[in-house]
């Protein structure tokens, strides 16, 4: 599994509109509106790098009212849970 982490700036009001069609995205498990330089951080957890270079550059870059996104690919997770049984795909 690849997990990534979205950094993402969204045009004025419009936080909610762009979280609640994220979360419906299958290759998105979470998405936190935080405080700070960025409004939303999207979890993604996909199969393949294909499936996540698809997620940036076809569906997000689709979303008008994302202006801006930063892309982190996670290397390894440090995390009390088991994080593969929670999101097999």
């Amino acid at each position: 599994m690849i997990t990534s982490i979205i950094l993402m700036n969204i045009k004025r009001n419009k936080v909610n509109k762009v979280a609640d069609m994220l979360v419906d995205m299958p290759e998105i498990s979470e998405v936190y509106s935080v405080a700070g330089k960025y409004d939303l951080v999207a979890i993604v957890r996909v199969k393949e790098n294909d499936d996540l270079a698809s997620l940036v550059t076809n569906k997000l870059s689709r979303l008008s009212d994302i202006r801006k996104t930063d892309t982190m690919l996670a290397f390894k997770a440090y995390s009390r849970h088991d994080l593969d049984s929670m999101f097999s795909l």
